[in-house]
């Protein structure tokens, strides 16, 4: 390992579970590690970043043998697409850990037995209820048996356990957090966890019988240990406890542990206690964000309201969605996504506000002097350089070192609004043909690069890619991220420099358009072979202009899938009795097809290829059986079954010769 003078900064983002695919919540978390390492690069720090998948657990035994293939093997496939989806967002961790490596076993053990040795692990047995989504015994279930963390049915469980003596540590706890009281954030989070633990606390089961997809207890094979003291542990294994001493002793212990409220309790009561118990350093900090809500509902997998990042990435640009995400939300706290919402910040703060700032100062030096920076006066406009003061501009690191990104953003753009107003009364264009103002035109074009170069190296750790573009546009040599925030002052550009080629970054789109086509991409990644519109191929990584290129047809997939999974599709021939336009949504039609027993509502998104009165009386194929969801408001009980013909239209499946409605095909 490289040896550094640089201050070290370890922060993770959550190990995330492998019992579904990645989703808005989990790029939100990631994306706000991400500008923390950029940020903190940026302040002269010798920065790690963690994330990686946790795979072991009931729940992915489970989901494995649902899907028909091997635990290892699922893992591996849910794992790799948190790691494309990573690339395809321009998000390069320093460590992606798995806790079926072999390392984790083995740093696993280490913390163990020195808890063991410390006299902190025993054997018992426990009787009750168990909660299978969240992996934990539930001491006081509520009515119905239900789990009061994510109100799911628990199961009753009877077996032999190790335990862990949780409830040696109350006292060394509360004192953890009396003494740093920002060990645990936000406050309320901190006031959460207090009272938990004030509780009292119960000794903690840390290892299972019953299932056999998890990190072998030593001696004992019998046992598996608890999915959260494996995958806690992982924090540790990807700096290299009981692997790379070097390595562990450089970076341990973590600077900033970025978790969702909902898993709050397991980092900050549970990995504490794990680690006094064997005496090891703790993590100095743990921030829980709030969840992004979906019309005020927690998206969940069980609600059918996912929402994936990818969408917006191909059709806005990686920085929109990185912009929205860490400017929306107060970190912390909830937000609502809605994609008009979305959309709004798109055209507003980013087409109307930074990029035609940008576009404006750089086409004018361009213009009228053969895109040269111009010469500066020291002097001139001292309020507009006030603006950018030493001190202004470290408010906006403060506000970063706070993790309050959504107003280091305000900040930084009421400076795009300095700058544009600066640009308004001024006028630069009215000067242009009176060669006796032409200093004048240069000292003012020169104030708006400077600005402008400012607001680059302060957007970068949010808008890496923009602020590049803006970087090079200006004639700027190497990148915007590797510009020190600390030393960042006006006065960095320098007269003479040739400048790059004017090139819009954050083009207006027309929010309906734009919002059909992530809605429709949203659907596609929902229900992958149920396509009926080409999707939007995705922007390389550097691009932030939205990109609409049709998709080659896919391939046919590869995957196998036995009998048993095909019969679960239950997919029926039904009559269209009516079919209308969803209002607001050029490519939706209301369809209502009768299937025998019942006439079903069906949200289709072949507007664009039927008229509505075309398809009363077509016979269809309709899928029965997929779970309810909403589109554009309209509730949807079904999926009709197309194809995608040459032409890009839609092409409805039916059948040969007459069959009773709702005859099931097999």
């Amino acid at each position: 390992m490289p040896t550094t003078t640089k201050p070290k900064y370890y922060l993770t983002t959550p190990i995330y579970y492998v019992n579904a695919r990645p989703h808005l919540g989990h790029t939100y978390t990631t994306v706000v590690a991400d500008t923390v390492a950029r940020y903190k690069r940026m302040c002269g720090y010798d920065v790690v970043m963690l994330t990686g998948t946790d795979e072991h657990g009931q729940k992915v035994e489970r989901a494995a043998k649902e899907a028909g293939v091997k635990p290892q093997a699922y893992a591996d496939r849910i794992s790799n697409e948190y790691r494309n989806l990573w690339k395809e967002l321009d998000i390069h961790p320093d460590r992606f850990i798995r806790t079926t490596e072999p390392q984790q076993v083995t740093a696993v053990h280490r913390l163990m037995r020195q808890a063991k040795a410390n006299g902190y692990v025993y054997k018992g047995v426990y009787e009750g209820n168990y909660c299978v989504y969240d992996e934990m015994y539930v001491d006081e279930p509520l009515p119905g048996g239900l789990c009061p963390e994510c109100k799911r049915v628990t199961e009753h469980v009877r077996e032999e356990n190790y335990y862990f003596k949780l409830s040696a540590f109350q006292d060394r706890l509360l004192k953890l957090y009396e003494e740093n009281p920002e060990w645990v954030q936000p406050e309320s989070r901190r006031n959460e966890v207090l009272a938990f633990v004030r509780g009292p606390l119960r000794d903690l089961s840390v290892s299972r019988t019953t299932i056999k997809w998890g990190v072998p207890w030593p001696d004992d094979d019998k046992h598996v240990f608890y999915v959260w003291y494996d995958a806690l542990t992982s924090y540790m294994t990807g700096v290299g406890y009981g692997d790379d001493e070097l390595q562990w002793e450089r970076y341990w212990p973590a600077d900033l542990h970025l978790v969702g409220k909902e898993i709050l309790r397991f980092h900050a009561v549970y990995w504490p206690a794990f680690l006094m118990a064997a005496n090891e350093p703790l993590p100095k900090k743990i921030f829980a964000h709030g969840w992004w809500l979906f019309a005020d509902e927690k998206m969940s997998k069980s609600r059918g309201n996912m929402q994936y990042p990818q969408p917006i990435a191909r059709t806005l640009g990686i920085d929109a969605l990185r912009y929205f995400l860490v400017r929306e939300m107060v970190f912390g706290q909830d937000g609502n996504f809605s994609r008009d919402a979305l959309l709004t910040r798109y055209n507003a703060d980013l087409a109307n506000g930074l990029g035609n700032l940008a576009s404006r100062t750089v086409t004018m030096i361009a213009k009228y002097f053969e895109a040269t920076v111009p010469a500066r006066n020291v002097a001139a406009d001292p309020e507009l350089q006030a603006s950018f003061s030493k001190e202004k501009l470290q408010a906006i690191l403060d506000h970063y070192e706070k993790f309050q990104f959504s107003q280091a953003l305000e900040r930084i753009w009421d400076l795009i609004s300095v700058l544009d107003k600066y640009l308004v009364v001024q006028k630069p264009w009215s000067l242009a043909d009176d060669q006796a103002q032409r200093a004048r035109l240069g000292e003012i074009l020169y104030n708006a690069a400077e600005g402008l170069r400012v607001i680059a190296v302060l957007a970068s750790p949010v808008l890496p890619h923009a602020s590049q573009t803006i970087w090079q546009q200006l004639g700027q040599r190497g990148s915007s991220s590797d510009q020190s925030l600390t030393d960042l002052a006006w006065g960095g550009l320098r007269a003479g420099t040739p400048m790059g080629e004017p090139a819009a970054i954050f083009p207006r789109v027309d929010k309906k358009e734009t919002s059909e086509r992530i809605e429709t991409m949203e659907e596609e990644i929902r229900n992958p072979n149920a396509s009926t519109a080409p999707s939007a191929a995705a922007p390389s990584a550097t691009a932030a202009a939205p990109a609409a290129v049709p998709a080659a047809a896919a391939p046919a997939s590869p995957v196998k899938i036995g009998i048993e999974d095909f019969a679960k599709v239950d997919m029926r021939v039904g009559v269209v009795k009516a079919a209308e336009k969803v209002q607001g949504a050029d490519k939706l039609l209301k369809v209502m097809v009768d299937i025998g027993d019942e006439v079903r509502q069906i949200v289709s998104g072949i507007a664009e290829s039927f008229a509505p009165e075309d398809l009363v009386g077509k016979t269809v194929v309709i899928v029965t059986n997929l779970a309810p969801r909403k589109l554009r408001g309209v509730e949807s009980n079904g999926m009709i079954v197309a194809a995608t013909g040459p032409d890009g239209k839609a092409v409805l499946i039916t059948v040969a010769g007459e069959v009773p409605n709702g005859t099931r095909l097999k």
